[in-house]
């Protein structure tokens, strides 16, 4: 059950960026504004595991993943890659 990342999008704000995927990850809007909140489902509990991730929202075939001010794209973006492609 795998998630291929086709494109990934930057938004107007600098700390979230949308993964576009090869297929629907949620037909309805998922939000998870924490790890606490995202512990009961096991895609957002893998995604809060890497470093720098403060919150998802899943809806149709993409996830925007928001990161916390500090930490940089560049090392979070393989990783949420990773993560999908592994799940």
């Amino acid at each position: 059950m795998s998630f291929e990342v086709r494109e990934v999008q930057p938004t107007p704000n600098p700390n979230a960026v949308k993964f576009v995927l090869d297929r629907v990850i949620a037909d309805r809007p998922m939000s998870f504004l924490s790890p606490a909140v995202g512990n009961e489902d096991p895609i957002a509990s893998q995604l809060f595991a890497i470093n720098g991730v403060s919150g998802l929202l899943f809806l149709g075939d993409f996830v925007t993943v928001s990161k916390r001010p500090e930490a940089r794209w560049a090392d979070i973006t393989a990783k949420v890659k990773q993560t999908l492609a592994g799940i």
